[in-house]
């Protein structure tokens, strides 16, 4: 897949740490993630491919402690929630790996200290959540403790991994019957490779129609304040040659009025039962136009983002995150610096204004109350 292509050109690798850890009784190296992907596993070190730097500079970081994936996390080093909830599951395992090198710590409880560290850090991202309640769930059952113990969580975690590579990969093929040929598709934020680890879900479906041959133009939002489409997207769909053009959150009405759009496909960081949809901020406004123009709206996201426990949008935590994000541009301050800024990272999009949900399973259809409750009938 795309990301393949990506790494020995220009790359480079950092780490906050001048030398290599002590190795463990065995080697900790992940049996599922490839130097390829966004995150990686080798050696007792995690690594990742650090988003912030794009598109100027490919940059892959290696973390070493469950803190410094915490960092990652937050400061969106590492960002999209597939690969937020890969991420954490490995920074679990590095904890444990402390806990082993320290030799009087107990792994059980460095373990579950770290998962509650991870989970704090990014409250709307439900694969963060989904990754970390199987960590924690393996760790409140086994018996085991120690190198054994650090052995499962690494096992649990490349789990983790390849559920969410694998179930990507399934929304791809899936997603390719929703564009037409040709298509104008719209897209916003940045759903694909690097935010899903291998393949994505939004725009891994837009790539995979480029890689199938089909005729596709991709419209991308630069979706402010930190421009995850003009920066990540643009770059991703630059990298495997597929027609697009960058434009403007608020020209999106625009483009759609001159037929430029015939589909919307967008991710999720949430999914209520009633089908409510948290994404990056702008998306509900995409949604609305959408819907004032007759063009079909999707959300691709893998089952692990559906929150069985949350029956509707409005009981979604949506993560407020610092006002600086919105009062500089490029470390340049763009408003006067007395200025106040509301910036919350997602909105909520209701349900009404969603045609269909891309999952592993299929595509989901209105009302979702019902489609989503036989889904997690048939899972259970």
């Amino acid at each position: 897949m795309f990301l393949d292509e990506a790494i020995g050109e220009g790359s480079i690798c950092s780490s906050r740490y001048g030398g290599s850890r002590e190795r463990v009784g065995i080697d900790f190296s992940s049996n599922v993630t490839a130097a390829s992907d966004s995150v990686h596993f080798h050696a007792g070190g995690l690594y990742l491919v650090d988003q912030r730097a794009l598109p100027s500079i490919y940059k892959v970081v290696k973390l070493e402690t469950c803190e410094e994936v915490a960092e990652a996390i937050k400061n969106l080093t590492v960002r999209g929630a597939m690969a937020i909830g890969v991420a954490a599951a490995y920074g679990v395992v590095l904890a444990a790996l402390s806990a082993l090198k320290q030799g009087s710590v107990s792994v059980k409880e460095e373990s579950k200290n770290a998962a509650r560290l991870l989970r704090s850090q990014r409250p709307t991202a439900r694969n963060l959540f989904w990754a970390l309640e199987l960590m924690e769930g393996e760790l409140d059952q086994t018996p085991l403790d120690g190198e054994p113990l650090a052995r499962k969580l690494l096992e649990l975690a490349d789990e983790i991994a390849l559920e969410t590579i694998e179930t990507n990969r399934r929304i791809v093929d899936i997603g390719q019957e929703i564009l037409p040929d040709p298509a104008g598709a719209l897209t916003h934020c940045n759903s694909g490779p690097l935010a899903g680890v291998r393949y994505g879900t939004a725009l891994g479906i837009l790539i995979g129609a480029h890689q199938r041959g089909r005729n596709i133009h991709v419209f991308v939002d630069e979706t402010r304040p930190l421009l995850q489409g003009a920066r990540i997207t643009a770059w991703e769909l630059e990298r495997v040659g597929s027609d697009y053009t960058v434009i403007v959150d608020s020209a999106a009405g625009e483009v759609m009025r001159e037929g430029l759009v015939d589909v919307v496909v967008v991710g999720a960081d949430r999914i209520a039962m009633n089908g409510d949809t948290a994404n990056k901020i702008g998306t509900y406004t995409l949604a609305v136009l959408s819907s004032a123009h007759h063009i079909p709206f999707y959300v691709a996201a893998p089952t692990s983002t559906i929150d069985a426990e949350c029956p509707e949008g409005r009981q979604i935590v949506v993560e407020k995150r610092a006002p600086e994000e919105v009062r500089n541009f490029d470390g340049n301050l763009i408003t006067p610096a007395s200025a106040d800024s509301y910036n919350p990272a997602f909105d909520i999009t209701p349900s009404s204004y969603i045609s269909g949900i891309i999952t592993e399973f299929g595509i989901l259809k209105p009302p979702f109350e019902e489609s989503l409750s036989s889904l997690k009938t048939s899972l259970s």
